[in-house]
């Protein structure tokens, strides 16, 4: 091998080529979110809620999503009684605030039927998303989104405006895996067409998202525009327009 072929072998080794999305809560989100509605309505009802209890049952909800021993058992548990699951969600909740089990137990079927008749978001794609995938596309890279999503969700981008962005879209669904379990990246790395060092992958949930990437090799990238996670051990970028900077 020549210097020259060696030289060309380390820059394409270590260049990101492809930039892969999560879409809840990073490309797609509800405007306003749940857990303020939810932590809102449980202020009402004439329970205090600090902002460190606040902060601390938004981290359980991610963790909680992230494919947790808690939602496996309750998706068991669950499976064919979609109202007791919420109901049930709302109890575990209501404890990450800070509320015992008993007083959790007693108003989770109440918070559960409010959060269902009355939670009507918007669903809202930051602008400097656009502008963003739009630049990336223009620049080369290979775009994609990973979602833990049981079924396709092409219809979804579609009516974001987002779908002409992409190469490629991935449900967990789809392979059977969700994040943080690895196969569902190593899929999109397959689909790319790129290595884990030439992928970067951006998400909002630390416990899904970061380490389901890292494990499996990829570069993972935190958005968290609300420090739900401070000590993130992560680039983490609060706005898309911070994102070209870490491509540099």
């Amino acid at each position: 091998m020549s210097p020259h072929d060696l030289e060309m072998v380390l820059i394409s080794s270590n260049k990101i080529k492809a930039v892969l999305f999560d879409l809840d809560g990073t490309l797609r989100h509800h405007l306003p979110s749940g857990g303020e509605v939810f932590v809102d309505y449980v202020r009402s009802l004439g329970n205090h809620v600090s902002e460190e209890d606040r902060i601390r049952a938004g981290v359980w909800e991610h963790f909680y999503f992230a494919s947790s021993p808690e939602i496996q058992t309750d998706n068991l548990k669950f499976k064919d009684d979609l109202k007791s699951f919420w109901v049930n969600f709302s109890k575990r909740r209501l404890m990450a605030l800070g509320l015992d089990a008993a007083q959790a137990g007693e108003l989770a079927p109440k918070i559960s039927d409010y959060m269902d008749q009355s939670y009507k978001p918007q669903v809202h794609v930051p602008e400097d998303a656009y502008a963003l995938l739009a630049s990336l596309k223009e620049d080369g890279y290979i775009l994609g989104v990973v979602s833990n999503r049981d079924e396709p969700f092409q219809d979804e981008l579609n009516n974001l405006k987002l779908d002409h962005y992409f190469h490629f879209i991935l449900a967990a669904g789809e392979v059977k895996s969700y994040k943080p379990d690895t196969v569902i990246f190593e899929r999109a790395l397959e689909i790319a067409g790129t290595s884990a060092p030439e992928t970067m992958y951006i998400g909002d949930n630390y416990f899904a998202d970061i380490i389901g990437a890292r494990r499996a090799g990829l570069m993972p990238v935190l958005y968290d525009p609300i420090s739900l996670f401070p000590d993130a051990d992560c680039a983490v970028i609060k706005s898309f327009a911070e994102l070209p900077e870490l491509l540099k």
